[in-house]
């Protein structure tokens, strides 16, 4: 499961996880175990939308070897199977798999990112723009693809924008089911 930040991917890949009865992993999570290894105090969902996340974030420009061991430890994980995972690298990365991308606009994003986090608006959209752009040089820089842009390794892009939570699950989960 991936997307652009704040777009639903976490929500999604839980409903899935529990339709499916599968595991649950945020490829996020591991880099803030990486972060926290850093001496960065990275708890809480809502912590890449922070001053501490955006430093972290910064870092990681500097520094590819933090990205490199998320992606390995996520391969190794998703080889085991049985699971579902959230993460902006794994679809270009692994050649097998459900791949699913949400799609939609980075004001949508920065909407939900409002009403989940309790931020202005402005704010909000700059946070999920710098997140959203950032990200996507350090993927081009690491990994050469397109993050946002090719989407050519999904089996399913569903958009969000206009569409309720629970609207975009059900899109997921009949998507799976098909592609099962």
């Amino acid at each position: 499961m991936s997307g652009p930040p704040a777009i639903g991917k976490t929500t999604v890949a839980k409903g899935l996880a529990k339709e499916f009865n599968l595991n649950y992993l945020s490829g996020g999570d591991i880099l803030k175990e990486l972060a926290s290894q850093q001496g960065f105090s990275s708890t809480g969902d809502d912590w890449w939308d922070t001053e501490d996340g955006m430093k972290f974030l910064n870092q990681r420009k500097e520094n590819s070897e933090f990205d490199k061991k998320v992606d390995e430890k996520l391969i190794k994980l998703f080889e085991k199977g049985d699971i579902v995972i959230t993460s902006y690298t794994l679809p270009w990365l692994i050649d097998s798999g459900i791949k699913l991308w949400l799609n939609g606009t980075l004001e949508n994003s920065a909407k939900r990112m409002r009403n989940r986090d309790n931020m202005k608006g402005s704010s909000a959209l700059e946070v999920v723009s710098k997140r959203f752009n950032e990200n996507k040089t350090i993927y081009k820089n690491l990994y050469n693809f397109e993050f946002g842009d090719d989407l050519s390794v999904f089996n399913k892009i569903i958009q969000t924008d206009g569409v309720s939570a629970d609207q975009v699950l059900e899109i997921a989960k009949s998507a799976v089911r098909e592609l099962l």
